[in-house]
């Protein structure tokens, strides 16, 4: 039915977005927690099994964050007739975008990032000098890269319900126009119909 994938920089929410997905009955996982996501050598395209921690300087240079489109398509076929929600962050999203029927991006100023990044604990990434830079020059360039996708962005700074309410009804907005779009076009067909002298059910040219 629907597949949404809830995007954003580190420490925009995203884990939290789906717990709470989760907590209200929706069909949500987490892409780093949930196996979508890996370390890859970006020279060799080999997964890194054992990543270090903290990671060295220069590290984030080589290795990046890949999600496995295999895993998607398999969410994908799974949501045909759901509304399922991935969240999570990868550098090569460009390979999994068109599996999706909306894209959602999370974002906050510096100061929030910040702020996050030092305190949760739920994720140690960005505590670490080199993660928290990284963290920084991604912040603003996410969410300039997804607004000119097309995708839809949300202020994360805000109550963690009020952004949970913002992404679902975006969701229901899409669904909304998409039951639109499909009596629109059963209205167009049934026009056509009666325009040949058919009824609804028959076809319209003879069969042979």
């Amino acid at each position: 039915m629907t597949l949404v994938w809830v995007t954003g920089n580190s420490g925009t929410g995203k884990s939290t977005v789906c717990g709470v997905l989760r907590a209200r009955g929706y069909v949500a996982l987490d892409a780093d927690e949930d196996g979508f996501s890996r370390w890859i050598d970006r020279a060799t395209g080999e997964v890194v099994v054992d990543p270090p921690y903290p990671v060295p300087g220069g590290w984030l240079d080589r290795y990046g964050w890949a999600i496995v489109r295999e895993r998607v398509e398999t969410l994908a076929e799974e949501s045909r007739s759901r509304i399922a929600f991935l969240c999570g962050s990868a550098e090569n999203e460009a390979d999994v975008r068109d599996l999706f029927d909306l894209i959602v991006c999370l974002v906050i100023d510096e100061d929030t990032l910040r702020h996050r990044l030092a305190t949760r604990t739920t994720n140690a990434f960005g505590q670490h000098p080199e993660e928290l830079a990284a963290a920084l020059t991604w912040n603003p360039r996410m969410r300039a890269i997804h607004e000119s996708r097309g995708a839809t962005i949300i202020d994360a700074s805000k109550p963690v319900t009020e952004v949970v309410g913002s992404v679902i009804d975006t969701v229901q907005g899409l669904t909304k126009s998409t039951r639109q779009a499909e009596v629109a076009l059963h209205r167009i067909a049934y026009r056509q119909r009666n325009r040949h002298g058919t009824r609804p059910g028959e076809p319209m040219w003879p069969e042979h």
